[in-house]
């Protein structure tokens, strides 16, 4: 592994960048819920907004190890990870790259008081209802608010139409 950084302000002009992220859900007083980390508002890319926590995954590395390792270096807990079930693109204009992003159902292992963040990283987090974290973030609907909306579907059972 090279000592390069691959957030999300670290230039990678013209370059296909991979990510992973987790749909940490959860059962809370009979309600399923997501885990949602707020992104720092010093963060250059998408400040303030509540997303879906992972991150780069690095060349050669395994893409369920590497999100495994940005949830512990993240939030300082482990995760058991279930099957992917989304994927989208985006381009990110501060590093100037194309990312692909992969989505895997997750359930974190132990305590959920274990979480903690980093503040240069994210300034909160919390657990929300499916209504709750698609009215999160005040900007037009974008991917990641199409890929919770498809998880709680399918955690409901609900079959998807293609």
């Amino acid at each position: 592994m090279s000592n390069v950084s691959h957030d999300s302000e670290t230039p990678a002009h013209g370059q296909q960048v991979f990510t992973a992220c987790a749909f940490i859900h959860r059962t809370v007083d009979g309600k399923e819920k997501v885990f949602l980390p707020k992104r720092a508002d010093t963060k250059k890319f998408m400040p303030g907004v509540y997303e879906l926590p992972g991150g780069h995954i690095d060349y050669g590395e395994d893409i369920k190890l590497g999100l495994q390792r940005e949830i512990k270096e993240e939030l300082g807990v482990e995760i058991h990870l279930g099957d992917p079930f989304a994927a989208f693109t985006y381009t990110n204009k501060i590093k100037g790259s194309h990312s692909i992003e992969v989505v895997y159902f997750a359930q974190l292992v132990g305590n959920p008081g274990d979480i903690t963040i980093e503040p240069e990283d994210h300034s909160t987090f919390g657990w929300f209802t499916e209504d709750e974290a698609v009215g999160l973030n005040s900007h037009d609907e974008d991917e990641e608010v199409d890929v919770i909306k498809k998880g709680f579907a399918l955690l409901r059972g609900e079959t998807l139409q293609f």
